[in-house]
């Protein structure tokens, strides 16, 4: 026989047993394909939720792929307004011109963070004490040099050098911006009339970077200056770390013990997650031991998914699924990264909110 014949007849067969080698085991009981869940926001959480996913698709669903850019809270707003992804996450609830741009939209508390004040000042450890006022002061440009006598006043102790203060701000459209602003507007009144709350607002003076990560990493290489990151971030860089006065009169520095004080003095009555969370916040809690810039991060997806192209009921289910775990053993993870569990009661709102999605028109099976 020809050799080329036998070669080819062994080509074909190896083909065909291969086809049904693969045949069998996508038939085989327990084996799905891969379902690929995209998802886009928030850098705020962005330690804890990178963890989660890791844990999720190596031990529990490894047919369920999640793929979440840290973009930013404006960035995943809008991709999901533009059905560019499955869900988005963002550390500040929609406005309300946002939710009637993204109709039906839920608000799933996924954890608590604490936004750090933190800064660069060679030989001064953290625990700079620092108010409110004093701290829009250095924001708005009002207070110059870090000796001012607002900030050598709150610390006698310590030596602050006669050196002009360099503040470092997102330059990406920021939930993260938007819890530190919210505080700011609460704890000043100049601040609240010449600036404001908002994802984005016009610095009047600083230096812009992209991310929590973009602002730690100016923080961190350049002496003099002070930025506002999330806390999982000031601790991967070591960075010094503000202790801000509270209602209290207490200066508490961002710990997980003093961001869950402000979340349970705060969560004790909240809306349902189809209904509008534009007000709600942790900040400033009347708690002595409360840090007082503390936040919900939330995850936003579409009550009825199948406004989503390309969706799918595998799809659906793996979604709900993902977000179930998210809230419940995925709460585990929070510690270790210095976020806080969410309270029980926040939990069985989520369970509700979870329950509630569809796809087209149908409930999913969530566990």
């Amino acid at each position: 026989m020809n050799t080329k014949y036998v070669i080819a007849a062994i080509v074909a067969i190896v083909v065909i047993l291969g086809s049904i080698a693969a045949y069998v085991y996508l038939s085989a009981p327990g084996t799905t394909e891969t379902v690929m869940l995209n998802g886009s926001g928030a850098t705020f959480p962005y330690p804890l939720l990178n963890e989660i996913i890791t844990q999720y698709v190596h031990n529990i669903k490894p047919n369920v792929q999640v793929n979440y850019q840290a973009i930013g809270s404006g960035g995943g707003i809008s991709d999901l307004k533009n059905k560019n992804v499955d869900f988005a996450g963002s550390d500040a609830p929609l406005t309300a011109t946002e939710s009637a741009d993204i109709p039906n939209a839920l608000h799933i508390p996924e954890t608590i963070g604490a936004v750090t004040v933190t800064y660069n000042l060679p030989g001064v450890s953290s625990g700079l004490k620092l108010t409110g006022q004093v701290l829009a002061d250095i924001f708005q440009g009002t207070i110059t040099k870090w000796n001012d006598p607002a900030i050598q006043n709150l610390n006698p102790d310590v030596t602050l050098p006669s050196q002009s203060i360099a503040t470092v701000h997102r330059s990406d459209g920021s939930g993260t911006t938007f819890i530190f602003t919210s505080y700011l507007s609460k704890v000043s009144t100049s601040w609240s009339t010449a600036v404001g709350q908002g994802k984005s607002v016009a610095w009047p003076v600083g230096i812009g970077s992209n991310g929590n990560a973009g602002v730690a990493s100016t923080v961190a290489g350049n002496q003099y200056s002070i930025g506002y990151v999330e806390l999982a971030y000031a601790l991967e860089n070591d960075m010094t770390m503000a202790a801000i006065a509270n209602p209290s009169g207490h200066y508490i520095l961002p710990t997980l013990e003093s961001t869950t004080a402000a979340a349970q003095a705060g969560a004790a009555t909240l809306p349902a997650g189809d209904a509008s969370w534009t007000g709600v916040d942790l900040l400033n809690m009347d708690n002595a031991e409360a840090y007082p810039i503390v936040s919900f991060t939330y995850l936003l997806v579409y009550k009825e998914l199948n406004v989503l192209p390309n969706m799918t009921q595998e799809k659906a289910t793996a979604l709900v699924q993902f977000l179930w775990y998210i809230v419940h053993d995925g709460q585990d993870l929070g510690p270790d990264l210095e976020y806080a569990p969410l309270p029980s009661n926040v939990v069985q709102l989520n369970e509700a909110t979870i329950q509630s999605i569809t796809f087209n028109g149908q409930t999913l099976s969530a566990t």
